[in-house]
């Protein structure tokens, strides 16, 4: 976990890896309870018996609930002490050049892209590399910006 005492120290990380998080494994009950939330039923995700005899061998993660992962990566792996809040500002760019199945673990690395002022604070890009254990590809790859008020 790196820890920037303030908001203008992780501004003068910009360019820079700012680290990876933890494992976590994805599990069925993750993808099951995220198909409800979302209505994504598809049977590549939460039909098992089917999805076997599927081009992915079993069940896979939903591109999204990959994605959504991001803020809990994200919490394992840096923290920027001082603010007043922090707001998901939307994304630039989210490619998933390799499905996470079911009982994968993956893990994200995050780079300092980008830093600009807005009023209160500073506008971050962060940009994301989801890996999976033991995979060649990422799962994920996505520009994530954020809003930080101090």
């Amino acid at each position: 976990m790196r820890v920037f005492a303030s908001l203008d120290e992780f501004a003068a990380a910009a360019g820079e890896q700012l680290g990876t998080s933890e494992w976590h494994t994805v599990t069925q009950e993750q993808v099951d309870t995220f198909a409800e939330a979302t209505g994504d039923h598809q049977w590549i995700h939460v039909d098992v018996e089917k999805a076997k005899q599927g081009p992915f061998g079993g069940p896979i993660a939903h591109g999204f609930l990959t994605l959504s992962l991001l803020p809990r990566l994200s919490a394992a792996t840096y923290r920027v002490d001082g603010l007043k809040m922090g707001i998901n500002y939307g994304l630039n760019k989210v490619r998933f050049p390799m499905p996470v199945k079911v009982g994968a673990k993956v893990r994200g690395t995050a780079e300092l892209a980008e830093i600009t002022d807005v009023p209160g604070g500073k506008q971050a890009v962060v940009r994301w590399t989801v890996e999976i254990d033991g995979e060649q590809k990422p799962a994920c790859i996505a520009e994530f910006v954020v809003r930080l008020l101090a």
